[in-house]
């Protein structure tokens, strides 16, 4: 009997853990392109201080991070288990703040002045040459700067997982959003920690002599990282904001039913395409997820910018 009892719970066990898995999969597709965008952010962030300093300030950040997730994470469960009608709408205001953001940072690319950005980078290159300015200082600020971004994106994410497992019960939920949580902070910060790096090695196998073909062809690859570097910034930023609109138009469409009847009458109309209609009608929700998110995030940023001149204060 005892055994029995044994066996009946090992099997539930067994099932929770699979939904548990199930549900996490699941959870960090919805996040994926936040993490792309998180990513990004956070790599931008901790550079700029000396190399030297780099991995002692991705580490600081990534306790930060895990600091703001305990104070997330147990927030939004109580909530989740309280007030659960209120995630449809945190989900709505989520989805808008991904698409301003996206929005912005384009409207920051297009029409702001680029001297500016070019007087930042070059008082930056002073301050780390100078040995009067004091690093440690300089070195909280950016890591200030990053928990306060890391949190905002964080919060980001564990709303969008919220929705996702808004049918498992309380004991799945808790379980899939501490899964998230923790597994994004290792992925992000052990990426950006990659990438702040990605140079230094580069240029510690551009410095390997001596003959032959195999370092020659060390140093050709030391050379190419070193190149690779920025590049990979730009792509992470580009795709990052690219998928902020994809998700926080996705939101968007599937939050509101006139929308997503919308979408889904486009979508099926473009199927009855003859040959391509079939891949166009697959690409069709994508798309129009995206364009959401482009028109939604220029609204907001145009609401938020007469509300910042309203009030005299800069956007």
């Amino acid at each position: 009997m005892a055994g029995g009892s044994l066996l009946v719970l090992l099997d539930d066990i067994a099932a929770v853990l699979d939904d548990v898995a199930l549900m996490t999969k699941v959870a960090a597709k919805k996040t994926a392109a936040v993490l792309g965008d998180d990513l990004a952010v956070n790599a931008e962030k901790v550079t700029g201080v000396r190399a030297d300093r780099e991995l002692p300030v991705v580490w600081a950040v990534a306790k930060g991070s895990l600091r703001n997730k305990c104070i997330l994470v147990p927030a939004a469960l109580i909530v989740s288990f309280f007030a659960p009608w209120l995630i449809g709408p945190a989900l709505i205001l989520g989805g808008l703040f991904l698409c301003y953001e996206g929005f912005e940072k384009i409207a920051h690319t297009f029409f702001h002045d680029g001297t500016k950005q070019v007087a930042s980078y070059q008082k930056r290159v002073e301050d780390l040459a100078d040995s009067s300015v004091d690093l440690v200082q300089y070195e909280q600020k950016k890591i200030t700067g990053a928990i306060r971004t890391d949190f905002i994106l964080s919060a980001e994410i564990i709303v969008l997982t919220l929705g996702v497992v808004a049918e498992m019960d309380f004991l799945g939920q808790i379980l899939v959003v501490s899964l998230i949580a923790l597994m994004m902070t290792v992925f992000v910060y052990g990426s950006v920690a990659g990438i702040v790096k990605l140079d230094d090695a580069g240029l510690y196998l551009m410095e390997i002599k001596g003959p032959g073909v195999w370092r020659k062809i060390v140093r050709r690859v030391g050379w190419r990282l070193v190149q690779f570097a920025p590049k990979l910034m730009k792509l992470l930023a580009v795709v990052g904001t690219v998928a902020m609109f994809m998700v926080g138009g996705g939101i968007l469409v599937h939050g509101f039913h006139e929308l997503q009847e919308i979408v889904q009458s486009l979508t099926s109309d473009i199927g009855q395409i003859e040959i391509v209609g079939p891949f166009l009608a697959f690409l069709t929700p994508t798309l129009c997820s995206i364009l959401v998110g482009l028109v939604a995030g220029g609204v907001v940023l145009a609401v938020v910018t007469v509300w910042h001149r309203l009030r005299g204060t800069e956007s």
